[in-house]
């Protein structure tokens, strides 16, 4: 599943790149928990819970199905 989350991040990466921000794997738990760790400009954003939820989590969802739920740390 790691390699899977990984490979969908990357394909979210180039977005969040293009605004000066960035997203690391931190961690998957065992039921289905992504952590991630937003750097860059997306670490301040106020805007950066709507980019996790609506657009990281959503997409990890969609390509992933394993994952539940995608949290920032």
């Amino acid at each position: 599943m790691k390699e899977a989350v990984q490979a969908a991040l990357d394909k979210v990466r180039p977005m969040l790149q293009a605004d000066g921000g960035d997203v690391e794997l931190v961690e998957i738990t065992d039921d289905g928990v992504v952590k991630v760790r937003l750097v860059g400009t997306c670490k301040g954003c106020p805007m950066s819970q709507m980019t996790l939820k609506a657009g990281i989590e959503r997409f990890l969802k969609k390509e992933v199905p394993e994952v539940k739920l995608v949290e920032a740390v």
